[in-house]
């Protein structure tokens, strides 16, 4: 509610007191309010989403990696086009939260000196005093992550020692500046300095004296002082006049740098038309033999090289995820902030609501990755969630996607991870199973403006499917072998896929002509015409059966039957445990046959849904 009050104070058109009525309300009968319980970036006003204690410590320390990589790249002597700096508001919640701790490690090592953290301590939490859960010396815990530390004794009364902090901390260099703002919650009230403050009920009592001690008439609600408004509503006009210098600027450095200053507005455009280029004259033919995640590397290294917008990088996996790059082009303070890889360490959460704050700073003007084993992407789960939901395009590369893991063995094995991340809305989620449908994938990504991508690739080469096509990953599912006569359809995606191909080989060689279909994604399927669909999974009775590495939860709206994983998977080699788990071809045949003598000639339609 305080960012929502004071968009309305400094004058946001979209802000009116009506709006600022609607905070809390039923919200019965579709009536719509921007004042939502949490701020959400859809809104004016709202730079990231932050619901989650924590995210926006993550996404604070993302806009300031991109205002820093943005002034290095473009920022000139005679014109400073870039001169951010990150104000972050945080309490003793979201300092307790990894994902923060992860965000505030990272940097600190950065040294990002465009990133003030204003730490409202009001030594409360929601159940009770602080004391109760936490006795740590937040500020020494502070200077050992490389914050400078600013203390104020007492923020509640002293309004110029709070200013003159603030202040001191944009002026300070070398490191991310921590303001500790000593509070006292519910001040003026019955509740003051308690829990009851901080997540109980204010009564009518508490009301009227907060009222009073801001100066304000105690029986009146959503009245403005004129003096108070009139302040505010001056920092609009000061607005108005720092956006008028800034466009200035951006002619002068048109004039002095025009090259720059090309570069500059496309990169704020969302250009990706390189990129799109260098994937159309991609062959994929090249890739025979390699895994997807060989190929994907090869693939992100033309593409690093054509998309400038393209930044970030992996969580300390990146010689197994095979994501090549440069020492001369890691953003550290060494090489002058200007890389574009970033080394995120073993902290994937904040990796990827890092990545958030990067997409979201003047959405389109970076373009973020993150990559890790699939089975990781677990801990960066509420950082990926935050992404769609705020819609913010972020590409999120997943190794390692099956139990064809390897010996790492079932710690290590995805089997239900997929299930995350094929609900979860607004996020794009591809499996492709070769180095063709892989830069079908790609394409898609580089395109989206509106939400995160999540392209997942194997580890170990994959065997041959005929009659891939980049052009029809977009569909979601398409046929890649369509005999007349088929007597069913088998579906797979990703490196399950081609042991698929092989058991339907085999039963064709028998005499049961096999429909086969490719699926890398059921996101994008789910886009297409209900004719398309059902051009794809017929339900003219004949079976339908999927085939994958995973506990098969979502392929039920779409088959009769699938054959995939009911336990977790086992510390073995990649043959060894497809055959284990009867998810070769012989073990697909197998079930395959079985289910058919199960089905005896019944419309596998009418029978429904079965795990083989």
């Amino acid at each position: 509610m305080f960012l929502y009050v004071m968009n309305h104070l400094v004058g946001y058109d979209a802000w009116t007191i009506d709006e600022l009525k609607g905070y809390g309300s039923p919200k019965e009968n579709g009536y719509h309010t921007l004042s939502h319980a949490h701020p959400e970036i859809q809104v004016p006003g709202v730079e990231v989403t932050t619901g989650p204690l924590g995210q926006g410590i993550a996404n604070a320390v993302g806009l300031a990696i991109a205002s820093k990589n943005l002034a290095a790249n473009f920022n000139r002597p005679e014109c400073q086009v870039v001169q951010s700096t990150i104000w972050c508001m945080t309490g003793d919640g979201c300092l307790m939260e990894g994902v923060a701790l992860e965000a505030i490690s990272l940097a600190g090592h950065l040294q990002l000196d465009n990133l003030v953290l204003i730490y409202d301590n009001n030594a409360v939490t929601c159940d009770g005093p602080l004391s109760w859960i936490n006795t740590e010396d937040i500020n020494a815990k502070m200077r050992s992550q490389g914050w400078e530390v600013l203390e104020v004794q007492n923020g509640t009364y002293d309004v110029d020692l709070v200013a003159a902090a603030l202040r001191l901390a944009q002026s300070c260099t070398g490191k991310p500046v921590f303001v500790n703002i000593r509070t006292v919650i519910g001040v003026g009230t019955a509740a003051a300095g308690t829990h009851k403050a901080h997540h109980g009920s204010i009564d009518r009592e508490a009301v009227i004296k907060s009222k009073q001690l801001a100066g304000l008439d105690a029986e009146s609600t959503y009245d403005v002082p004129h003096k108070t408004l009139r302040f505010f509503r001056e920092r609009r006009l000061h607005g108005i006049q720092l956006q008028q210098e800034w466009e200035e600027l951006l002619v002068q450095y048109s004039a002095l740098y025009p090259e720059d200053a090309s570069a500059f507005t496309a990169r704020m455009k969302h250009s990706v038309d390189d990129g799109v280029s260098v994937l159309s004259s991609i062959d994929s033919e090249a890739f025979v033999g390699k895994s997807t995640r060989e190929s994907n590397g090869h693939i992100l290294e033309r593409l690093w090289a054509a998309v400038p917008s393209l930044c970030g990088g992996g969580a300390d996996l990146v010689n197994s995820n095979m994501i090549r790059y440069s020492a001369e082009d890691v953003f550290l303070p060494q090489t002058g902030y200007k890389g574009r890889y970033l080394r995120n360490g073993i902290r994937e959460h904040a990796m990827a609501s890092i990545a958030n704050g990067m997409a979201a700073y003047h959405p389109g003007t970076f373009l973020p990755i993150t990559a890790t084993f699939f089975m990781f992407y677990l801990y960066a789960a509420p950082g990926v969630r935050m992404g769609a939901l705020s819609d913010l395009p972020v590409i999120h590369i997943a190794t390692h996607d099956s139990f064809q893991e390897g010996q790492n063995g079932p710690t290590h094995q995805p089997v239900e991870v997929d299930s995350l991340y094929r609900a979860m809305p607004n996020l794009c989620y591809i499996r492709p199973c070769d180095a063709e449908e892989l830069i079908g994938a790609w394409t898609i990504a580089l395109s989206a403006t509106t939400r995160p991508t999540m392209i997942s690739i194997a580890r170990d080469p994959t065997g041959p499917v005929s009659n891939t096509d980049r052009t029809k990953v977009e569909r979601g599912a398409y046929v890649v072998h369509d005999p007349a006569d088929y007597r069913l359809t088998v579906v797979s995606c990703g490196s399950n896929l081609h042991h698929a191909v092989a058991a339907a080989g085999s039963l064709e060689e028998k005499g049961m002509p096999v429909r086969i279909v490719s699926a890398p994604s059921l996101d994008l399927f789910e886009l297409q015409s209900d004719d398309y669909k059902e051009s794809v999974f017929a339900r003219d009775g004949r079976p339908v059966v999927s085939v994958e590495e995973y506990v098969a939860t979502v392929w039920a709206r779409y088959v009769t039957a699938s054959i995939g994983m009911t336990t977790f998977g086992y510390s073995a080699s990649n043959p060894s445990n497809y055959a284990r788990f009867g998810l070769d071809a012989e073990g697909i045949e197998k079930k395959i046959k079985g289910y058919l003598n199960f089905l005896n000639g019944r419309s596998a339609r009418d029978v429904g849904w079965r795990q083989l």
